[in-house]
């Protein structure tokens, strides 16, 4: 990846983080769907360089990035946030730093909820699920994610018409070396990294 540009969020009084979050990766998503290269594929990848941050998981900067600067221009991301203009600043397109020696990776990790974590295990143990929530808290086996995610809706509609929602969460890991492979229509990869900066 050689071309990037930035997008901060500009949170206020009516629209705070979490929900600017949905609103602007939810048009990235459909941004990158829109211009993918193939079936889930996107030659556009995604970097959270507040990664971690105290007040906020994810922080409040968005960065894209692309092996062509043409590819971030046919984006054209301007058209994609031009109803969060409020909440938003892009960047203009720029080279990506010489001196990166770190690599991140961005990776959609499938969280279970408790809850069907629990139902399943009591499904497979032929147990009544009250019965795994008590051992369950009895020796402390509840585990909730500490991942950051962002509250995403689905395009496609479920078999009741209606869209499911989700949350999305995102797991970084640092290397020392470019690793390569392919980004998903969100901007991540199970294995490729992006300059780490």
């Amino acid at each position: 990846m050689k071309y990037y540009l930035d997008i901060t969020l500009l949170p206020d009084a009516e629209a705070n983080l979490g929900f600017l979050w949905q609103r602007v990766y939810q048009q990235i998503h459909i941004a990158l769907a829109d211009n993918k290269i193939a079936e889930n594929q996107s030659a556009i990848a995604v970097s959270f360089p507040k990664y971690g941050d105290k007040a906020f998981p994810l922080g409040d900067k968005l960065r894209l990035l692309a092996d062509q600067q043409a590819q971030l221009e046919q984006l054209d991301i301007a058209k994609w946030l031009n109803r969060l203009t409020d909440y938003t600043h892009a960047t203009s397109i720029k080279s990506v730093p010489s001196s990166v020696n770190e690599y991140a990776c961005f990776k959609r990790k499938a969280v279970k909820s408790e809850l069907k974590r629990t139902v399943s295990l009591a499904n497979h143990l032929s147990k009544p699920v009250e019965e795994i929530v008590k051992f369950r808290q009895d020796n402390g086996l509840n585990q909730n994610s500490k991942l950051p995610f962002i509250h995403m809706e689905s395009q496609k509609p479920t078999e009741t018409g209606q869209k499911n929602k989700f949350r999305l969460f995102i797991e970084r890991h640092l290397y020392d070396s470019s690793v390569e492979g392919n980004f998903d229509c969100y901007g991540l990869s199970k294995t490729a990294t992006i300059p780490w900066f």
